[in-house]
């Protein structure tokens, strides 16, 4: 410890997981390493994909004489938002026809989500938030970082069954103090891969209202799960439908692969017209305080592919294309794994949706695939990206798994 430094009482603090595991992927010599943990889109060539319409439209932008770097409104760009909502409502919202959504350009879902816990705390005094157990690994922080103090989990993972605890999820959201806020994942549930069916969102928002419980959706994955972007957005078009008051943090790192162009948006769906200015004015100064502006890149990318009809439908098949590898990969794990003999059960590889897959493995074998295998993946639920699998890899790493499950009884 240097005593001469002001900052000489400062403590390290722990490495955040995914990106040593990135680092000592990066540092390892190993021929056949295989990252598993990067929750990125990656091609069969396990290569980050840019996507050709995001390529035709930044080559128009480039050549758009009218386009400046001047600041944008605090709520960001104005089209943008708009097209955001739609696509996350659809063009037949109730609540957009009645003029009860507002938006707000934010710096990725991570942001949409701080903006979220911010306005949830200052101008709504709540204070207790229940997330899924597991969940992604900032919400919790988020929460606390804005000033949540009763920062909760409710079941949701079923290890022995390798599915949704649904009845643990129930009983725990019906034990939560009212005016309490939970997270929902929208689609694609980040780091599961598990969602629950249409009818069990019914009875799981039912809960939600008998409680007086506020919803959050956190949906990054549109599109993701099934290709298909209106079926991925089901839950928050439920709770439009049902006249529901929500809050919905979208990410476009994902469908749009615009991951350090930090776009999202946070959408909130009120009870009626005249408490859109209000939220409007306080969520902007909220704003002024942590970013000021959001930035104009990747909102102008969106907003072009979204509003322009060519475009869009370039892109919805981009995203097909990307759902299906990853159905694809699932698919091919699950079969290899089957056919070695793998001991258990894997078929909650294909039930499973998304990027994401727990597959259930334990520390202990998550510990040997790093160190002996090469292959680096988290160890909670051994979770990994389904689209890090290639047709190249896929062999070693299912038999990999093989020989560290035989080895290491789950």
């Amino acid at each position: 410890m240097d005593s001469g430094s002001v900052f000489a009482d400062i403590e390290g603090a722990p490495a955040i997981e995914v990106f040593k595991l990135i680092g000592d992927y990066n540092e390892d010599t190993f021929d056949k390493k295989v990252n598993l943990g990067v929750g990125a889109y990656r091609t069969d060539e396990g290569k980050p994909w840019v996507l050709p319409v995001v390529k035709t439209v930044e080559a128009m932008m480039a050549g758009d004489a009218g386009l400046n770097h001047e600041y944008l409104p605090i709520s960001g760009l104005p089209d943008y938002r708009t097209a955001c909502q739609k696509l996350l409502l659809g063009s037949e919202s109730p609540a957009i026809q009645s003029s009860r959504v507002e938006s707000f350009q934010a710096c990725g879902g991570t942001g949409a989500i701080r903006l979220a816990a911010d306005f949830l705390k200052r101008l709504m005094n709540y204070d207790c938030v229940y997330v899924s157990k597991p969940t992604w690994g900032n919400h919790k922080t988020i929460f606390k970082r804005s000033g949540f103090s009763d920062v909760r989990e409710y079941r949701y993972w079923h290890p022995e069954t390798k599915s949704l605890d649904f009845q643990g999820m129930l009983e725990d959201l019906n034990n939560a103090p009212e005016r309490s806020v939970v997270i929902l994942h929208g689609v694609a549930h980040n780091p599961t891969g598990v969602d629950p069916t249409k009818d069990q969102w019914v009875e799981i928002i039912k809960t939600c209202q008998a409680k007086n419980i506020f919803i959050l959706v956190d949906i990054a994955y549109q599109g993701f799960a099934t290709g298909d972007l209106d079926a991925d957005a089901h839950l928050p078009r439920y709770l439009d439908r049902n006249n529901i008051e929500f809050m919905a943090a979208q990410s476009f790192s994902k469908n749009f692969g615009l991951y350090n162009e930090r776009t999202g948006n946070l959408v909130v769906v009120c009870a009626n017209s005249e408490l859109k200015a209000k939220i409007r004015s306080q969520m902007e100064l909220i704003i002024r305080v942590t970013w000021s502006n959001p930035p104009n890149h990747g909102a102008r990318i969106v907003t072009t592919v979204l509003n322009n009809p060519a475009n869009c439908a370039e892109w919805k098949e981009h995203i097909k294309e990307m759902a299906s590898r990853i159905k694809q990969m699932r698919q091919m794990l699950h079969a290899k794994l089957k056919a070695l003999g793998t001991p258990g059960n894997w078929d909650h590889i294909i039930q499973q949706i998304g990027m994401f897959s727990f597959t259930g493995l334990s520390p202990k074998q998550v510990e040997m695939m790093i160190n002996k295998y090469h292959i680096y993946l988290l160890k909670e639920g051994g979770r990994i990206n389904m689209c890090a699998l290639t047709t190249s890899n896929i062999d070693y790493v299912a038999k990999s798994i093989h020989s560290v499950v035989t080895e290491a009884k789950l």
